[in-house]
């Protein structure tokens, strides 16, 4: 075994059970993660952060468990503790093994795609129902003071999205849908990024990192971008598969309300990481602003 892992992690209890070790670059988040395969064959991933994260991590860590209770196909909690001399903490968590969704949907007809979106709705749907001291939390109130906020940067920020007025007279003549929403625990990033495709077609859910409390329909604002970018079909199958095929009108006023708001105001964030992912999110602008047809209406059009 590599000097550098033995420092890392030989004082993680499971170490000495483990024959390789490697470590895994995809992904956006801040952890750093390995793929690890145990004596017996058993396979794992193991997500580090430095140790000024263990509240987070713990919560993070605590949230699998919870969602775990649900039976969906998961990266499932192992274990969770510190290591390299208490300057790190660690999660352990079940592998999955399959493709990404993102990867493996343009490979496959469109009538099997959409399959795909039902399950990974009917998941979702599941992870939402998990029960949990709920209260009603006011979204309009939350939603206007950061708008007024992003309108102040987005002003400083020196990079204009291509209609941006449309953009934001929607989202001010529609924020008032949001009152009284019930709270979920939500998985905070689903998309075909974080959903795998397993080899006997079944879906399974990796990175809890962004978990949170909140509106859940706020989830779909990743699949009106990223999911339906790779998979029309299973974006369609997701929505229906989530509502067993009886969409109400609010949640498209609701989701299209929060793909507004993430597509006029993400360039703020985009801008420090350089042009090409500039560029990226004022073409993800554009086509959000076609696919509501100028926001002239609240259903997107691949939809109907």
């Amino acid at each position: 075994m590599d000097n550098e892992y033995i420092d890392l992690f030989g004082s993680i209890p499971e170490f000495k059970n483990w024959k390789e070790i490697s470590r895994i670059n995809k992904g956006w988040s801040t952890d750093e993660k390995f793929f690890i395969k145990n004596m017996e064959g058993k396979q794992f991933l193991l997500r580090l952060n430095n140790i000024s994260e263990f509240d987070k991590k713990k919560s993070e860590f605590d949230a699998i468990k919870l969602i775990t209770s649900t039976g969906i196909n998961m990266s499932k909690p192992i274990d969770f503790g510190t290591c390299c001399n208490n300057k790190n903490v660690y999660m352990l968590l079940t592998w999955i093994e399959g493709e990404s969704a993102e990867e493996a949907l343009p490979k496959l007809s469109e009538n099997e795609q959409y399959k795909l979106g039902i399950k990974a709705g009917i998941v979702l749907r599941k992870i939402h129902l998990i029960p949990i001291e709920s209260v009603v939390i006011n979204c309009e109130e939350t939603l206007r003071k950061k708008v007024e906020t992003k309108m102040l940067q987005y002003k400083d920020c020196g990079i204009k999205v291509p209609n941006d007025k449309k953009f934001l007279e929607f989202i001010l003549k529609n924020i008032g849908y949001l009152r009284d929403i019930k709270q979920t625990i939500r998985h905070g990033d689903y998309h075909v990024g974080n959903i795998i495709i397993t080899q006997d077609r079944k879906i399974g859910v990796i990175d809890f990192n962004r978990f949170d409390f909140g509106d859940p329909w706020k989830e779909f604002n990743r699949l009106m971008t990223f999911s339906r970018k790779i998979s029309i079909p299973f974006a369609k199958g997701q929505i229906d598969g989530y509502f067993t095929n009886e969409v109400p009108d609010l949640f498209f006023k609701l989701s299209a309300l929060y793909t507004a708001y993430d597509s006029l105001f993400s360039i703020i964030s985009t801008i420090p990481f350089g042009g090409e992912d500039i560029k990226n999110t004022i073409c993800l602008s554009k086509m959000i602003f076609d696919d509501y047809n100028g926001f002239d209406s609240y259903i997107p059009k691949w939809y109907k």
